[in-house]
């Protein structure tokens, strides 16, 4: 199985990269700039021997080519939209996973949603209905990603208008061994989306005696 990461070189695209390419899985890293995905590539590869040939860099267009489904996208939130817009025509037949939260610009600690309501209802206007959009991985810190001797300390909240699509998003999700749930259609994003800002707002209070939170899902002690 392979899956593409646009904006495989930014710190969250980088940690899922390692983490899918421990798995088994081939990793192909979109950037508009090639030559800085090949080298991310590379310093990836030489960073952990033992996955063998699992990663290549490419532009983006290559990189949603080569793959055969799974399109993650992972760039900064003032280039979701004109990323989606360049990478339309090739995005037939592929399930794109929608990672993006619209931190405001001056304050991360705050969401600007779009008028659509969340970051995946705007990849979903764009791009059309007959391309699923499925919003996940929004809460997961790029800290806890990148450090590999930390197991991934949250679950993770899938949402998206096909539910189909769903399903073989929590299914590949399964690979970086944390638990998934199917939490709605696309609008529930605008809940998802917008827990990250919260997060981000405890990790850097000094009064909070920890750093990385994630969201975990508890089942109650009794039935």
């Amino acid at each position: 199985m392979s899956i593409a990461i646009i904006g495989g070189t930014g710190p969250q695209g980088q940690g899922l990269a390692k983490r899918f390419a421990m798995a088994g899985l081939e990793v192909i890293i979109g950037s508009r700039n090639e030559e800085n995905a090949i080298k991310v590539a590379n310093e990836i590869s030489n960073e952990l021997p033992s996955i063998g040939n699992k990663i290549f860099g490419c532009g983006n267009k290559e990189a949603v080519e080569r793959s055969r489904e799974f399109i993650i996208l992972s760039v900064p939130w003032s280039a979701h939209n004109a990323t989606l817009n360049e990478l339309k025509s090739s995005l037939s037949d592929k399930i794109l996973i929608d990672i993006v939260v619209p931190l405001s610009e001056k304050d991360p600690k705050k969401v600007d949603m779009p008028p659509e309501g969340s970051a995946t209802e705007a990849a979903q206007v764009i791009l059309g209905e007959n391309i699923p959009v499925i919003g996940a991985l929004h809460n997961v810190s790029a800290g806890v990603l990148n450090n590999l001797e930390w197991e991934i300390n949250c679950d993770i909240l899938v949402c998206g208008n096909s539910l189909e699509s769903r399903m073989k998003v929590i299914d590949l999700l399964g690979n970086l061994k944390v638990k998934a749930y199917n939490v709605g259609d696309a609008q529930s994003a605008r809940c998802v989306e917008a827990l990250t800002p919260i997060l981000i707002r405890l990790n850097i209070s000094k009064k909070v005696p920890f750093k990385h939170a994630g969201i975990k899902i508890w089942a109650p002690e009794h039935n």
